[in-house]
């Protein structure tokens, strides 16, 4: 089975469409949407639910006030001031270490697990799915990338498929840690600019860290020749398989407007030729 993960050192430059457009021209696999936090694949792909769960992660402490005589231990002890002087648990400042619930005397504190966001097995167009939704401003999004990693392999298992297209949180973080470790291979989607030169450098030591095999390719390629240039000298001086260029093209809009990946909406503008020679020299590359 290979996994390959879909990477950007930041946001906006096209990753999401890029694995949906893979989506229409690979065989025989299941499609993972990694990007917890901001999970849009599903926009694209329109999937139907079979099954969703709740995801749970971390513990927040709650003061029974029925239990509860004030001795003021808890607000001694809590380091994060999460507990207010009339007895009250700030949930957000609460950093569920416990140490609260540990010495009440009363045992009047709960400590029960957070539910932080739900998890989904789902059927595309294109074949199985599985994606999630974190909650807003919960944590563990690493966590739950690894989770969803984690069933998108039992699935291809399951259906004795050879392969997981995985659509990569952007950046440096925990998250893209959780999605790239133990990968075939992951693909890094640049754009000619500055602060995208940056960041897919970042990234790129990321990738080399892990001990992944990275490849490069460059979106909106044409907006800085130059810079797209340093992009495919970069690749070149780092040894990394540098896979082509895609045009600046109103194409990827009109699609998504649509609901459509670029390959269903026009296979044969410029970013469509452009797009199936990349993913022409990624099935070679990775045996497909």
């Amino acid at each position: 089975m290979k996994e390959l993960i879909v990477i950007s050192g930041k946001g906006g430059t096209g990753k999401t469409s890029l694995i949906a457009a893979f989506a229409t021209l690979a065989e025989n696999k299941v499609l993972c949407d990694a990007d917890v936090d901001a999970a849009d694949l599903h926009l694209i792909m329109g999937p139907h639910i079979s099954m969703r769960v709740d995801f749970k992660s971390g513990h927040t402490a709650d003061i029974d006030r029925n239990k509860c005589t004030e001795c003021g231990l808890c607000l001694d002890l809590c380091k994060f001031s999460a507990i207010s002087d009339d007895y009250k648990v700030n949930h957000i400042d609460c950093e569920g270490c416990g140490v609260c619930v540990y010495f009440c005397p009363e045992k009047a504190i709960n400590f029960p697990e957070n539910t932080c966001g739900q998890w989904f097995y789902a059927e595309t167009r294109f074949g199985p799915m599985v994606h999630a939704r974190l909650g807003i401003a919960e944590e563990n999004s690493g966590k739950l990338v690894t989770l969803v990693r984690q069933e998108s392999k039992r699935l291809a298992d399951e259906k004795n498929l050879d392969l997981i297209l995985t659509d990569g949180p952007p950046g440096v973080g925990c998250p893209v840690i959780a999605s790239i470790g133990g990968a075939s291979a992951v693909l890094i989607v640049a754009e000619p600019t500055l602060s995208g030169i940056h960041d897919m450098e970042r990234v790129v030591q990321l990738a080399n860290h892990f001990k992944v095999p990275a490849m490069v390719c460059v979106n909106k390629f044409d907006l800085n020749l130059e810079l797209t240039r340093d992009i495919e000298n970069f690749a070149k001086d780092e040894g990394m398989l540098y896979l082509g260029r895609i045009p600046f093209d109103s194409v990827f809009t009109k699609a998504m407007v649509q609901g459509q990946t670029i390959i269903e909406y026009n296979s044969e503008s410029k970013a469509g030729h452009a797009v199936k020679e990349i993913w022409n020299a990624l099935s070679s590359k990775l045996n497909l």
